[in-house]
């Protein structure tokens, strides 16, 4: 038996983090050879002082003993916890890496205990979803002419071209080059979407911005003419919300367009940008530094001048009643994707929430954070992004880089400890609503990277000509299924890049933004998209339900999905090249093995590089 699994409710009452006031039960189970007479929890908030609590001998059944503590934390706030135990051998440590014994305190890690605010709650109605994430110049044309697009932009007159990928002339990568795809393409794209069971579309920027990308924003209220009107979105969501989808737009107030309204640095536009001077109204929104060619870009990418998020004047424009966000909630928005959340400064994330949920409760606040969001250090300290005052959920790379890492080779308890940090670490209530994708507009094609192939060392040219074998798409195939099953059934909402579904290849951006090979899909995946989205919608465990990994070793990952009242839910990866026969717990024999279409026995056969499903 394991010393201490935060995991097991043998060991700790309550999976994952405690609500302050919640009495939560320790348990530690040490070799009776040991001679243990004392054994203590070492507590320490973040930022304090270790706090030393005794534990109470529990019994023994003669082979192993347990020590226990009932804790209640009324602060919310992060902890970390290890234990100490005393023998006549001296004083030791029980820390978290693969819970071994140390004798050293500072070698061993803690455990994290996330005591939340149990005022906190994200919105209900974004539970149990699918997201699926369009990169809006790029999925669908609806072959409406468009008015007022400015002529520096180049068009793509066959949506089977590769994307620009080369520098031009002068050196500089312009990101200029369009495909025409539009807000009304998306529209007429619904049915399909609901039809493979999403139920809220994630819409990279909309708003005018001179690239096609369009995080540099030119004009943060008007959408970009490329893509339509402001009507057209409004109609958008309102057809989205006929069929029960939910839209969310990208926010991206970090930094503006130096070609914008507010910069202005080329002279497009009428008004007087902050490049013209101190005149400018915007000009205290950046940091120039001396001269006006001289100033603060996001990460010294000179098209995108940083702005100064708590100015009081950029603040009440992005944040204040009759502001950016109230614009785009008025046309029937749903939720909100920051994008670099964690260069945003506390200050603004706390009005940023005000406003949103001044829209409604109901609508959503997602945070781009590439790493554990409770424990990520940025802006000088800790961040605090689930107090109940700024973020409702975030993209989930840490399940990403897990689920990628297992299918190319990575043992199996990695896999089972990367995601239980998250699940252990998260509320559950932002837990529920982070974005879980596999891919998206700022990595490699998910079926690209199942390859094997390294896109981080490769020029741009280079992944451009790189043509995979038919064994080596063979076999990406299955490493793809078997990964978005497990991401399906975490907790969390399963997001999908799109063409993800439709077999698309390509390599990092911008190769990974081509058009939607609209009539030369992979059927066969869209096929086993749509059969886990209605797995998926089947189980209302998935919306809330507790997440217990029962197993990872030996290239196989198993975990449950349980909450008293609902059907349970298994998934049983297995990442080998032979097929395995996994052993079943005794309450879980007899589940519909969904794979096969039959009850289960003592055991269940796993076909090698596949996930199989397990349901009451």
């Amino acid at each position: 038996m394991a010393a201490f699994d935060s995991t097991l409710p043998f060991f700790k009452s309550k999976t994952g983090p405690v609500a302050a006031g919640e009495t939560l039960r320790l348990r530690v189970s040490l070799p009776r050879a040991f001679g243990t007479f004392a054994c203590t929890l070492v507590l320490l908030r973040d930022g304090g002082y270790p706090d030393y609590r005794a534990m109470t001998w529990e019994g023994t059944d003669n082979v192993d003993e347990w020590w226990v503590l009932d804790l209640t934390l009324q602060t919310p706030g992060l902890y970390f916890y290890r234990f100490q135990y005393e023998t006549a051998w001296g004083v030791s440590h029980l820390g978290r890496h693969k819970n071994a014994f140390s004798g050293d305190i500072y070698g061993s890690e803690s455990w994290v205990l996330n005591v939340y605010d149990p005022a906190f709650h994200t919105p209900d109605r974004f539970k149990g979803r699918i997201i699926y994430q369009i990169f809006p110049d790029r999925f669908a044309r609806s072959g409406e002419p468009k008015k007022n697009v400015p002529g520096d932009r180049v068009m793509h007159e066959n949506t089977r071209e590769t994307p620009v990928y080369e520098v031009d002339e002068t050196g500089e990568f312009r990101n200029n080059d369009y495909f025409g795809g539009d807000l009304k393409g998306i529209t007429q794209k619904l049915p399909y979407l609901k039809d493979l069971g999403v139920g809220a579309v994630y819409l990279n920027p909309i708003a005018e911005a001179h690239s096609n990308h369009r995080y540099n924003t030119a004009d943060y209220k008007k959408v970009d003419p490329l893509l339509g009107t402001e009507d057209d979105f409004r109609t958008l969501c309102e057809k989205a919300h006929e069929l029960d989808i939910l839209v969310i737009f990208d926010g991206v107030y970090s930094h503006t367009g130096d070609d914008s309204v507010y910069f202005n640095k080329y002279g497009r536009y009428d008004s007087v940008g902050a490049y013209q001077g101190k005149r400018s109204p915007y000009y205290n929104w950046y940091t120039f530094k001396g001269d006006k060619n001289h100033y603060a870009s996001w990460w010294c990418i000179k098209t995108l001048p940083e702005v100064n998020e708590e100015n009081p004047d950029y603040l009440r424009f992005i944040t204040g009643p009759g502001g950016v966000l109230d614009y785009w909630f008025s046309l029937g928005a749903d939720g909100v994707r920051l994008d670099v959340a964690d260069e945003l400064p506390d200050a603004f994330l706390d009005e940023l929430r005000k406003a949103v949920k001044r829209s409604g409760e109901d609508k959503l606040i997602l945070g781009e954070v590439w790493e554990n969001a409770v424990t990520k250090i940025s802006h000088g300290g800790r961040r605090r992004y689930f107090d109940g005052r700024q973020l409702d959920g975030v993209m989930n790379y840490p399940f990403m880089n897990a689920l990628i890492g297992f299918a190319l080779g990575g043992e199996a308890e990695k896999c089972r400890y990367e995601l239980e940090e998250i699940a252990d670490s998260y509320p559950p209530e932002a837990l529920a609503v982070c974005m879980n994708h596999l891919g998206t507009h700022d990595t490699a094609r998910l079926l690209s990277v199942l390859t094997g192939a390294d896109f981080e060392h490769k020029s741009r040219k280079a992944q451009a000509e790189t043509v995979f074998t038919p064994a080596q798409l063979a076999l990406a195939k299955r490493r793809l299924k078997l990964i978005v099953t497990m991401d399906y059934f975490l907790p969390g909402l399963p997001s999908v890049y799109y063409g993800d579904e439709a077999g698309m290849t390509g390599g990092k951006d911008p190769l990974n933004r081509a058009f939607f090979p609209w009539g030369r899909e992979d059927a066969e995946l869209q096929d086993f998209y749509r059969w886990l989205g209605k797995i998926r919608l089947s189980m209302p465990v998935l919306k809330e339900g507790g997440f217990y990994p029962l197993s990872a070793t030996l290239g196989c990952v198993a975990y449950l999905r349980y909450q008293p009242g609902e059907k349970r839910l298994a998934v049983i990866a297995n990442r080998n090249p032979e097929e395995i026969d996994y052993i079943l717990n005794p309450d879980m024999r007899g589940m519909w093995n969904v794979n096969d279409d039959v009850r289960t026995g003592d055991s269940v056969r796993v076909p090698a590089m596949s996930a199989v499903i397990l349901v009451d």
